[in-house]
């Protein structure tokens, strides 16, 4: 049976007025989170629950199936497991097979990876599990108050010794970004938590986006991913690119005759020479396109091309042993949905400001700058540093 995502998104939102669609790092939250589940290899299909068309079109753009959410289930009092049970109704009841697993996420947590989606997953059917969820490893003292206000300990005793953090037992709090159950079960007891349950820890930012400041937070937060040179690993010993959208801005010229042009960066040019003149990292373009441009390109660049690639991931192994490479020891940068195995083969997958969502959610790297205006410039000022800090 399937594996569903559904994401349930109101039109409303009272702390931060429209949240779901906020943008962040370029994309709408909606977005983000029907990217990361479009990633995670478990997942079969994924849908949004939403009673505003806005919302729809975002989510539909973005490559989700869109279920209708009436009016009585969206208002504020409206209960999430309310959505889901009516997304099941609606799956199930349209012909298109029962869902053996649903699989809940929310677009207020930004972070959201499709490798926690896929171990939530994962983690079901195991010493009879049925239900799973992210959380944060908590290692905090916890207090609440008393019958006459005074302060009392949670998770330890406050009128004994202190204790340090790490002799405190083991605790963690819900990140309230992942939630996978089994859907009969879920069914039967019409709460996410419908049975034996299994904590997934997660190593990312428990951010949940409820108000203006926790946007900002998280906006902080992607600003840092991408602008610190720390975040390129060392010791990358290639980098592998695509072509469209790369060193293009993924626009094409065509006239009357057929021929084509295409604009590219003179300064992603510079980049890449300082990078072949600073470092032993090797090259190669690696092209769906067939395109005499890819070719003129890469012989003004210095730089081996394959091109005509429909399967890239096969060519990518041929060429990293022909130089006696591993692909952890390479870096892929991509913009779309072919380059996806590439990216997440390799050991350091990167993405332009405007790639497709499917390669945003796998890349370790996005740059602040869109394809074909300056990303690989930034990528390749970013490899040098990296290289720097290996001397």
């Amino acid at each position: 049976m399937r594996c569903v995502a559904v994401i349930p998104a109101r039109g409303g939102s009272k702390g931060l007025p429209r949240k779901n669609l906020r943008p962040l790092g370029g994309l709408p939250l909606v977005a983000r989170t029907i990217a990361a589940a479009k990633a995670a290899r478990r997942v079969d299909a994924v849908y949004v629950s939403t009673d505003d068309a806005e919302i729809a079109a975002a989510a539909r753009a973005a490559g989700a199936g869109i279920i209708e959410r009436p009016a009585e289930i969206s208002g504020d009092a409206a209960s999430s497991e309310a959505a889901l049970l009516h997304a099941l109704d609606v799956l199930e009841g349209g012909g298109s097979g029962a869902v053996g697993t649903l699989v809940f996420l929310q677009c207020t947590s930004p972070f959201t990876g499709a490798d926690e989606i896929d171990a939530c997953v994962a983690a079901l059917g195991s010493e009879g599990v049925v239900c799973s969820f992210t959380a944060a490893p908590d290692h905090g003292f916890l207090w609440t108050t008393g019958a006459a206000g005074e302060a009392v300990g949670v998770n330890h005793d406050h009128t004994a010794p202190r204790k340090r953090r790490q002799d405190l037992p083991p605790q963690f709090r819900e990140t309230g970004a992942v939630y996978a159950m089994d859907a009969a079960a879920f069914r039967a007891a019409g709460s996410r938590f419908c049975g034996k349950a299994a904590i997934v820890p997660t190593g990312g930012p428990p951010i949940e986006i409820d108000d203006a400041a926790d946007l900002a937070l998280a906006t902080a937060i992607l600003r840092s991913r991408t602008e610190s040179a720390d975040d390129v690993p060392r010791g990358v010993k290639a980098l592998v690119m695509d072509f469209d959208g790369v060193f293009t801005d993924d626009r094409v010229l065509v006239d009357e005759t057929g021929r084509e042009a295409v604009f590219a960066s003179r300064s992603d040019g510079m980049g890449l020479t300082r990078l072949q003149k600073l470092t032993d990292i090797r090259l190669l373009i690696l092209s769906k396109e067939p395109n005499p441009v890819v070719s003129a390109r890469g012989r003004k660049l210095k730089i081996e091309v394959r091109q005509g690639i429909d399967d890239k991931l096969p060519e990518l192994d041929r060429w990293l042993a022909e130089h006696r490479l591993a692909r952890a020891d390479a870096a892929y940068i991509g913009n779309d949905v072919n380059d996806l195995a590439c990216m997440e083969a390799v050991g350091f997958p990167v993405a332009p400001a405007d790639a497709r969502p499917e390669a945003l959610a796998i890349a370790r790297y996005v740059t602040a700058k869109p394809g074909g205006q300056g990303a690989l410039r930034e990528l390749c000022e970013k490899l040098i540093e990296a290289a720097a800090r290996d001397r």
